[in-house]
């Protein structure tokens, strides 16, 4: 293994563990959840069950349908309203990230370097990758798009798996973020994060159309100077936010080619905006806002503080947020009060909690998949 491609978050455990020694227990006490009168009550619709998931997992709705993957190889279709399983196969392997999916063509990667495609339910095809992969593929345009560890975006062809081009930034950064980046389509332009960068590539042959910086480098050693961009991304029409790890956060103009406005931020997680303000929540928990416009910082809630919270979804009047012990919360998208709360099976959520037409979805650690319905 490279250095490149070597774990990072092996690196931060010793970091971690260091600090621990040296200043008594690392983990600080999460907020109590106080007793409310809720406002948002969602309702139990159906439950599904995977197995395990070891990674942050990112669930891919089209249509009626949701794919989901789990850490042992399986990859599961249900019906979004119903939560009825369409089909259910393993790939044979572990995966490195979750699952890309048209609703109609999905494609996981395995530990093993592996980028397996599957169609109704079948293994279509295998392609050896020459590195690794943390983010889940892209399906779009009957071709498969891996973001891989090398910082490097490759295309393949959706029914075939042979590749048809690859793109790498050059850079000499030693780590690399093992931790599921940015890539997504917008309109007629491939757009993916390469180090802090958003680049927007053509996809029919990976050419560079532009190129846009959230961050750059600046630390004194390897992993202040890591600023990858996080998954998921946040788009608003032709503008995509992201965030850089731990280090910023910005918006792009795709149109233009050129970055709107960045600012620092210190968070391990992606965004989600509306038509006005850019929603993220911050590596102690706090929730924060920006105003889309130009990045001026809006309301901050401490409410969930330390409850390792996952990447905001917007919702109805709400921003709705997943954490350590399997609670949504769901914050007003106006001031950031708490507005409701709805329990899965107490284990952490592990995906961005996302609406898959009048169904929010939430996925747990322990492979629980949990359908609820929103007034």
């Amino acid at each position: 293994m490279t250095r490149r491609a070597a774990p990072l978050w092996a690196l931060l455990a010793a970091v971690s563990l260091l600090a621990a020694c040296a200043s008594g227990p690392a983990k600080p006490k999460p907020a109590d959840l106080v007793a409310l009168t809720p406002v948002v009550v969602a309702k139990p619709l159906w439950s599904a069950k995977l197995p395990a998931i070891s990674f942050a997992l990112q669930v891919q709705v089209h249509g009626d349908k949701l794919t989901l993957a789990a850490g042992d190889g399986t990859v599961l279709q249900l019906d979004a309203a119903s939560g009825r399983e369409l089909w259910r196969q393993t790939v044979g392997s572990p995966l490195a990230a979750g699952v890309g999916s048209d609703g109609q063509l999905s494609a996981v990667v395995t530990q093993a370097n592996e980028l397996v495609a599957l169609q109704e339910g079948r293994v279509l095809w295998r392609q050896r990758l020459t590195t690794q992969a943390y983010t889940a593929p892209l399906v779009a345009g009957a071709r498969v798009f891996v973001l891989s560890a090398d910082r490097a975006v490759s295309a393949y062809d959706g029914r075939t798996g042979a590749r048809l081009w690859t793109q790498q930034r050059p850079g000499n950064d030693p780590l690399v973020l093992r931790q599921a980046g940015v890539i997504l389509p917008v309109g007629d332009t491939l757009v993916a994060g390469l180090s802090g960068r958003l680049l927007g590539l053509n996809p029919l042959n990976g050419s560079v159309r532009w190129d846009a910086a959230i961050a750059t480098p600046r630390g004194i050693n390897e992993v202040e100077r890591l600023v990858d961009l996080v998954g998921p991304a946040a788009r608003q029409g032709n503008v995509v936010c992201a965030r850089a790890f731990q280090a910023a956060v910005g918006c792009v103009n795709t149109e233009a080619g050129s970055t709107t406005w960045t600012r620092q931020s210190d968070g391990l997680v992606g965004l989600a905006a509306d038509e006005r303000q850019v929603f993220g929540t911050e590596s102690n928990s706090n929730v924060q806002t920006w105003r889309r416009s130009d990045g001026e910082r809006g309301w901050s809630s401490d409410r969930l503080r330390f409850r390792e919270l996952t990447a905001p979804l917007v919702v109805g009047r709400s921003v709705a947020v997943g954490d350590f012990q399997g609670f949504v919360h769901f914050l007003s998208r106006e001031d950031g009060s708490l507005q409701g709360r709805l329990s899965t099976d107490g284990s952490a959520v592990v995906a961005t909690p996302l609406m898959a037409g009048n169904t929010l979805v939430v996925v747990t650690a322990a492979g629980g998949v949990f359908g609820f319905s929103l007034p």
